[in-house]
């Protein structure tokens, strides 16, 4: 079932891990739940940029036009896909260094279930004011990294010690993806690609 792992992580992580781990479900879930979590900051940072206006802390509300608020929501589902992708690659292949053997599924449940809190977080869009973002925000990047921290030695059936060190390398590797993500952004702007103001 889609989410079904959604309310564990949040009461319980480490239980849930546990079971994320014994079940195993096939790629086409983890696919699934990733398809649909991302769906969230897309969907809302639509609406609040066309419809309810961005209020950076001074002045008016700034509104995007339609189409310009549709391409950047379609560009950042895309883009926050393929990230999970890219962090779930990397798990993947620092998996060797640390003695771990994970297929790619593992590593993609790995990075879909931790990168979820930071996807929830798009429902901070719906009340656009910059502040009360980043105060949410930094709360699901926190629980994300917590989810990630607690969730490797699990998944990749390394002892706890490996896994600080393994999670620690993912957390490093996801903030370079970061970074390159957000350059990348600011290529595209710079082209004529950038958001086009009501």
């Amino acid at each position: 079932m889609i989410l079904n792992h959604l309310m564990g992580l949040y009461t319980h992580p480490k239980q849930e891990w546990q079971t994320i781990e014994k079940n195993h479900e096939a790629l086409k879930s983890s696919m699934s739940h990733l398809l649909l979590i991302a769906l969230i900051p897309a969907v809302c940072s639509y609406i609040a940029t066309a419809h309810i206006g961005w209020n950076p802390g001074a002045g008016e509300p700034l509104f995007l036009t339609s189409q310009s608020a549709l391409y950047m929501s379609v560009g950042m589902y895309f883009g926050l896909i393929a990230g999970v992708f890219g962090l779930a690659y990397l798990a993947y292949w620092m998996g060797k260094t640390f003695d771990a053997k994970p297929d790619f599924t593992q590593a993609l449940e790995l990075a879909t279930y931790t990168a979820t809190p930071l996807f929830m977080v798009g429902f901070a869009a719906l009340y656009p004011v910059l502040w009360f973002i980043m105060v949410v925000g930094l709360i699901g990047l926190t629980y994300s990294v917590y989810l990630l921290y607690t969730g490797v030695p699990i998944i990749m059936n390394i002892p706890e010690e490996k896994g600080f060190i393994y999670a620690s390398s993912v957390v490093t590797s996801g903030l370079v993806l970061l970074v390159a993500l957000m350059a990348s952004s600011v290529i595209l702007w710079s082209m004529g690609f950038g958001p086009m103001l009501q």
